[in-house]
């Protein structure tokens, strides 16, 4: 057994998803020992941050990590993968920087804000001969891996329908801090609630149920001033509430209610139901229930009943059936095993282009007022 080490570059480290989501899942691979490869190797990855605040990359860094506030400097080096999680604005330069420089390419989502720019990031990788993904994380969440493996048992029969429900309340910044960037609110720095949120159903839906034929939208911003950072008011030029119509290959039909102006009074903050011919299942992050056909209940006529009817407790809960793998560590794993082994990778830049089509032909729906098809993508 022998000890193989990769470089990564992780560009917006300072960041929540940087430090949290991408650096801690890095490092505890590589306490462990590092990620076992199929030869019996580990591989270990080593870590460079960069970002903008010296000071706070030198506290985050510590001895574990390397740090530069250069990304030119990063990407002249020798590290083999390059992670931008960054804000969303300009990305689409840095990852064809990090293209040019020879990096293997694993980056947040949205990968760019138009399709045609997420296609020519693919492009340009696949031309280079480089490895290239997207994180799609929320399949790997207890409680939709958990959907997902009812859906592959069968126990759904025929899929009729995909119904997603999420969001909660976003304060404006007047009485509460906001728990979201501004950016996220800013049209010029890639904000807006379908170009982030419909990168998540494109996959999710794609893998649950069946590819998004066409869809039909409907937008609003609900509210329209909000205070920044640093305590300034601005408008809000993008929409925080998104709505669609999916029509899914197959004949299924798909419907998503996203706001971040609701309040929650639901399970979770995200909820994904599919209804079948032979059984039912909702799950939540970390739950998952299913009803099966032979013991759904008449629910048209049995509230009227004296005593209503209790309809949560009808269903039965999926249990853990085995150890849980925190979803941006697997998505970690996948890729380092695809770099390192050539092993499968299915959430290429293809995949995160597909997941900005479905956002940009929302756009276009509500501006049209009508269906938009949604034409297969490839290199």
């Amino acid at each position: 057994m022998a000890t193989q080490r990769i470089g990564v570059i992780i560009n917006g480290a300072t960041g929540r998803m940087g430090t949290t989501q991408h650096m801690a899942n890095l490092l505890a691979i590589a306490a462990e020992g590092g990620l076992p490869l199929r030869n019996g190797d580990r591989l270990v990855p080593e870590l460079l941050l960069v970002g903008r605040d010296a000071g706070k990359l030198a506290a985050l860094a510590g001895s574990a990590c390397r740090w530069t506030t250069s990304l030119d400097e990063a990407l002249a080096g020798p590290d083999q993968i390059y992670m931008d999680c960054a804000a969303t604005g300009g990305r689409v330069a840095r990852v064809r920087q990090a293209i040019a420089a020879g990096k293997h390419i694993h980056i947040e989502k949205p990968t760019a804000p138009t399709v045609e720019d997420a296609m020519s990031l693919a492009r340009a990788a696949h031309a280079r001969g480089l490895k290239h993904g997207v994180i799609q994380d929320k399949l790997h969440l207890p409680g939709f891996n958990k959907l997902q493996f009812v859906r592959d048992s069968g126990f759904l029969g025929r899929i009729l329908s995909i119904r997603i429900d999420a969001g909660s309340w976003v304060f404006d910044g007047v009485t509460q801090p906001c728990q979201r960037p501004s950016w996220n609110y800013k049209k010029a720095e890639g904000g807006g609630l379908a170009l982030d949120m419909m990168a998540h159903w494109r996959y999710m839906i794609d893998r649950l149920v069946a590819p998004v034929t066409a869809v039909c939208a409907l937008m609003a911003t609900a509210i329209p001033e909000r205070i920044d950072e640093a305590g300034n008011r601005y408008t809000v030029d993008v929409e925080d509430t998104s709505h669609a119509l999916l029509r899914l290959q197959g004949g299924a039909i798909g419907v998503i209610t996203n706001s971040w102006a609701t309040r929650v009074r639901r399970d979770d903050t995200m909820l994904v139901q599919i209804d079948g011919t032979l059984g039912s299942a909702t799950a939540g992050r970390t739950r998952c229930f299913t009803q099966s056909a032979v013991n759904t209940p008449e629910a048209f006529f049995g509230p009227n009943r004296p005593g209503g009817m209790d309809f949560m407790a009808q269903w039965q809960e999926v249990p853990d059936t085995y150890p849980f793998t925190p979803p941006f560590r697997a998505c970690w794993e996948n890729f380092l095993r695809h770099v390192a082994e050539d092993a499968p990778y299915a959430t290429t830049l293809v995949a995160g282009a597909k997941a900005v089509q479905l956002a940009d032909l929302a756009y276009q729906s509500v501006a049209q007022n009508r269906w938009m098809d949604v034409p297969e993508l490839s290199l």
